[in-house]
């Protein structure tokens, strides 16, 4: 297949706007699939994780291959649900091209922002369908028009529906002026335009040529010239704006009526770009930050390559998905994983067709395949050739904002918890867990409780262990508001030799930067090899945390002076002096606790909104604008502490009677006000005794 063929595509959208049924279709119509598999009856072929089939959502990102019109087509589907970003965000960092599906009712949600950012991000061209035309309700201009207020996303629809909701016939090409009618056996019929859309028709075109002129000289000069526009220059410099990322064209449909979905996959070929227009991928000199190596998508460039999910696979062990930049890799070769420093065999090379796999001999640029028998290999890290090494972009992971403490069942089960706690951390980087010694519990953290939730269920049906489950608590972090300087002597004698060490520490506030370490040590104060020790003890105690054992952030530390003593002193005295004398030091320091806050969104009916605003600042919620989102209901954007909402969707649907919902995602860590932060440190204290 020559790589101008290629098409590595991703469809996004907000939870329920129809992404998995889009895809469905395109699979059914590709000959992927021989029969529609339809989400509500946990049938799609996407959704191949029971937790998937039984919810009706997507989790994680399945990447399949396709055929149409000569071309390849890789879709990776993504889930639209808030606690899944990361799966979103490491499948937009190895796709060209971005099929944004809306809802045709409620247009731009919540997580279609979010999504639509992450793409910014990642400079990803991107076309929009907006599907669920015939709902009732549903309404074209209006999802072109909150494309355009609230992502800023330039839309131009390149078709137009005739007619909406139980009378919505099919489209109308805008660029052919032609329409697309359906039969009940699927067949796509295509006609004139009637009388009634004619209007229309023109309209959009004109629109559409408008935009263009911006981009193109060609089109302006005929626009001006009140001369005839052919569609061959139009679908060029469509293509071409759209791949500079300055309009979004925009299609219609109805997937679950199978209407549309063709047009769509015609688009994708037409308007997305292939590895040759998304060009070199620049990576990183791994001996020197400054200096850059392009890799351009050619078998003659070394290889390189980013892994960019890890699944646990019954039969065939873990599968590394992989995303190909450059050269040829066969089955059987060694590569360097950069990232790891280590070098890695690959033992077989799968294609992916959703539950089916392909076993092939190579894999080429532009390629999205799984590898089968890598070792060490994580989300995120760059694999490549061994004599030209380079670090690709990595993918940018989100912190846990949310805990859960679980327990095995039996003794036997122990192993079996910690072993399949460290697969699932593997396959999901937003994901961690810890052992605490000290009360015989591990604790996980993840994005959201139906993030937790749904990993604890997938510990009982994948795992075979049956974990209890405690509360949710909260991720709390600790850090120091002023500045202040301690000095600690660690000497102890025991029979023998004796431990000694002596260190002064400076911590200063370092807001929004993390920890970092400086040694100001002259003459030799302390000799060089403890330097690293005294880092090592800070280190431990960061994680370990001190007023609530929640982690340290933000602090950096000054080691200014110190002594030594030429045969007592080593890197454990040293490294407990530095950790004794971090925790005096950050107790002078006016220490305070942080808690996540969430930005939250709600979509309520004009009734409710006093009852909405009255119950979040309650939850010390605060409102920072309105909008009308559609006829007769707001939009509230806010912030809000996570430590407030456990239950609220609840709370939320009683006090709206089930109309109003809402969507929240983490904003950053902020400070508890004085009476919360003793409260939370009296109920930790409590927590405390009760173990012993």
């Amino acid at each position: 297949m020559p790589l101008n063929n290629v098409r590595n595509i991703g469809i996004a959208a907000h939870i329920d706007a129809g992404k998995t049924t889009v895809t469905e279709r395109m699979l059914f119509f590709t000959g992927e699939t021989r029969k529609l598999g339809e989400v509500h009856d946990g049938e799609a072929t996407m959704d191949f994780m029971k937790q998937e089939q039984e919810r009706g959502i997507t989790i994680a990102s399945a990447a399949i291959s396709c055929t149409w019109d000569d071309h390849q087509v890789n879709i990776i589907d993504t889930p639209g649900h808030v606690d899944f970003t990361v799966e979103v965000e490491r499948s937009l960092r190895v796709i060209d091209g971005m099929v944004a599906v809306f809802c045709g009712v409620a247009g731009v949600q919540p997580q279609s922002e979010t999504v639509w950012n992450q793409a910014d991000r990642y400079k990803v061209p991107r076309i929009a369908f907006i599907n669920k035309m015939d709902r009732t309700g549903a309404d074209f201009h209006e999802a072109v028009n909150s494309m355009d207020k609230y992502l800023n996303a330039n839309p131009v629809p390149f078709f137009i529906p005739m007619g909406a909701e139980e009378n919505f016939k099919g489209m109308i090409d805008v660029i052919e002026r032609k329409a697309h009618v359906f039969t009940e056996d699927l067949k796509r019929n295509t006609v004139d335009v009637p009388e009634e859309y004619k209007k229309q028709c023109e309209e959009a075109r004109i629109f559409m040529i408008e935009k263009l002129a911006d981009y193109n000289d060609c089109i302006m000069e005929l626009y001006l010239d009140g001369k005839e526009v052919p569609p061959d220059y139009l679908k060029e410099a469509a293509r071409d704006a759209t791949l500079k990322l300055l309009i979004t064209p925009v299609f219609c449909g109805a997937a679950y009526k199978n209407k549309g979905v063709r047009t769509l996959l015609d688009s994708v070929v037409e308007y997305l770009p292939s590895p040759i227009d998304k060009g070199a991928v620049i990576g990183i000199d791994i001996d020197d930050p400054e200096k850059n190596h392009p890799r351009h998508p050619s078998v003659k460039d070394p290889f390189s390559a980013l892994a960019f999910k890890i699944i646990h696979d019954p039969f065939v062990g873990q599968q590394t998905f992989v995303r190909v930049y450059s050269g040829e890799i066969k089955a059987g070769m060694q590569v360097l994983n950069t990232t790891k420093n280590q070098m890695e065999r690959i033992g077989r090379i799968m294609k992916i067709h959703a539950k089916e796999r392909e076993e092939v001999e190579a894999a080429f640029p532009g390629d999205i395949v799984a590898f089968i028998g890598m070792k060490n290999t994580k989300t995120g890290d760059s694999l490549c050739d061994p004599k030209h090494p380079i670090f690709l972009e990595s993918i940018f992971i989100p912190p846990s904002v949310i805990e859960m403490k679980v327990t095995p069942a039996t003794k036997n089960d122990e192993k079996k918890l910690g072993e399949s706690l460290r697969k699932l951390a593997m396959e999901d980087p937003s994901f961690h867990y810890r052992y605490d010694p000290e009360i015989n519990e591990t604790i996980i953290s993840g994005m959201g409780e139906l993030h937790l939730e749904i990993l604890v269920d997938r510990l009982k049906t994948e795992f075979g262990v049956e974990p209890q489950v405690g509360e949710p608590s909260i991720a709390y972090r600790e850090t120091i508001t002023i500045e202040a300087e301690n000095n600690y002597r660690h000497v102890k004698q025991t029979g023998g030799k004796g431990q000694f060490a002596h260190v002064v520490l400076r911590l200063e506030p370092n807001e929004g930067k993390g920890f970092e370490f400086v040694d100001h040590i002259k003459g030799g104060a302390i000799p060089a090899e403890f330097i690293p020790s005294v880092r090592k003890g800070i280190e431990a105690t960061l994680e370990d945390g001190i007023l609530t054992k929640s982690p340290v952030v933000d602090v950096r530390v000054v080691l200014i002076d110190g002594s030594f003593h030429a045969v007592d002193s080593s890197d454990m005295a040293f490294k407990t002096c530095a950790s004794i004398c971090f925790k005096e030091g950050f107790m002078k320091a006016n220490p305070i606790i942080l808690e996540p806050q969430m930005k939250i969104e709600i979509n309520t009916p004009d009734d409710y909104i006093g009852n909405v605003v009255g119950d979040l600042s309650k939850r010390r919620g605060k409102i920072e604008s309105m909008r009308r989102f559609r006829k007769g209901a707001q939009k509230l954007n806010g912030y809000v502490p996570l430590k407030e909402m456990f239950g609220y969707a609840t709370a939320l649907r009683s006090i709206s009677s089930g109309r109003a919902n809402y969507s929240m995602e983490f904003n950053k860590y902020v400070p508890l006000s004085k009476d919360i932060q003793e409260k939370v440190m009296k109920e930790f204290q409590e927590k405390e005794k009760e173990k012993k």
